[in-house]
């Protein structure tokens, strides 16, 4: 059986619009809210964890890579979603995670890594091996070709893996040597550069090259994108729009190659008309993660001002105040990204575009508020003029039949509004949501 993810390709190839978004996330009620909108589709649904969310330790989210593939099943199984139309994803997966090891020890463990992904389901893999290791030289730029061939000994080694399953789709690889750093920018003064077309063809020649030295030449064709810098980043304050004419050059390059497409990665924050302009240069896979936590967490605050107008303050959740004090207990999710002033980083842990609350959504204080929130906006009627106060956009659904007055409907809203917006960019016809 062929892997989906082909087709997008093919289907480029035949003048029709096509892509898919890249819904890079862990949390549950996030997945909830994509895979409920992508019932309205018979597409496939693209859901990828990093590797420093799911590893052979646990990653960050505690979840190995069966554990996370798992966790995404029975999440579909909850909402009606066919398991069958879901497609995981690991993103980011190399030795990211121990980059601080030497070469040997940190690509035994991320051959481990992405051995693991792929007897779990995984159908899509980015590998990225563009990280310095501990014993890389520290004043010298990483070389394409060491960028390379430890990408192909991952993907040897994903391949080792898939022969030990029966009747299974084959998984299918991202590769680019050019890749931003998960979760966004941490400098807002660095300098953008697009990558430019001569970087782009090097780091395919060089790939290439790398497959033929290892053997692996037949899965040359298994590769179908390459990550580039296209002209997008968030920081903590700002985002850097999709410039198609600063990018040019670069997908005008693209059409040398059919059978790849770009994989643009931190789009967060686009505006849907970039998106869509973004997936008709070749940018097809469109990633996504943090600013679908960041919409949960505005309905999540939301919910809370409600809160505050309709339940006596000895009963409530409080969440608002619960994530700060979560936050400042256990502050080594977000102190080094957050500078300023105190009351500038106090602004930025609830605000930030960077969106490092979402680390702590999975914690039981944080998991418990929230179950308390809903508990308490579900047992008030919420005023129409005060629902359309606080959310505006869900109080429009409501008014018109298309969204249940519950709270958490409305907060699964604010994510599908994210979601949509990579729906008008990757699809062929627009649909009104």
């Amino acid at each position: 059986m062929k892997n989906p993810l082909l087709e997008i390709s093919e289907r480029r190839k035949s003048g029709i619009h096509s892509g898919i978004p890249s819904y890079c996330t862990a949390n549950e009620l996030v997945i909830e809210a994509v895979l409920e909108q992508g019932r309205r589709f018979d597409s496939p649904i693209l859901i990828e964890g990093t590797a420093n969310q799911i590893n052979q330790f646990g990653g960050y989210t505690g979840m190995k890579p069966q554990d996370f593939a798992d966790y995404v099943h029975t999440i579909a199984d909850k909402v009606n979603f066919d398991r069958d139309r879901i497609i995981l994803g690991g993103d980011h997966m190399g030795p990211l995670v121990w980059s601080d090891l030497p070469e040997d020890e940190a690509m035994s463990r991320a051959r481990e890594l992405v051995r693991l992904c792929v007897l779990a389901g995984f159908r899509k893999i980015h590998i990225d091996t563009s990280m310095k290791l501990a014993d890389d030289p520290l004043n010298e730029r990483l070389s394409d070709e060491v960028i390379a061939e430890r990408a192909a000994i991952l993907l040897e080694e994903c391949e080792r893996a898939y022969q030990e399953l029966k009747d299974s789709i084959r998984p299918v690889y991202v590769i680019g040597s050019e890749v931003p750093i998960p979760g966004g920018s941490q400098d807002e003064e660095e300098g953008l550069q697009v990558t430019s077309p001569k970087d782009f063809e090097t780091t395919l020649m060089t790939y290439k090259k790398k497959f033929e030295e290892h053997g692996i030449s037949d899965r040359w064709q298994d590769v179908i994108a390459v990550v580039v810098q296209p002209g997008v980043e968030f920081g903590d304050k700002d985002i850097h729009v999709y410039d198609r004419n600063a990018a040019s050059q670069l997908t005008s390059t693209l059409k040398k190659y059919p059978g790849f497409v770009f994989e643009g990665h931190s789009t967060d924050y686009q505006p849907p008309e970039a998106l869509r302009e973004m997936a008709a240069d070749g940018v097809a896979i469109l990633k996504g993660g943090p600013a679908l936590t960041f919409a949960l967490r505005e309905g999540l605050f939301a919910l809370s001002m409600i809160e505050r107008e309709l339940v006596p303050e000895n009963e409530r959740a409080d969440f608002i105040e619960t994530l700060e004090n979560v936050m400042m207990s256990n502050p080594k999710n977000w102190l080094k990204h957050y500078h300023g002033s105190e009351q500038e980083k106090f602004i930025a842990r609830k605000y930030s575009y960077s969106d490092r609350c979402r680390y702590y959504f999975s914690l039981p204080e944080i998991k418990s508020s929230i179950s308390k929130l809903f508990a308490n906006i579900d047992s008030v009627q919420i005023p129409a003029g005060m629902l359309r106060q606080y959310m505006p956009r869900q109080y429009k659904r409501v008014r018109d039949g298309k969204l249940d007055m519950k709270a958490s409907a409305l907060v699964k809203d604010c994510v599908v509004s994210v979601c949509e917006d990579y729906n008008y960019a990757v699809r062929e016809e627009i649909f009104c949501w």
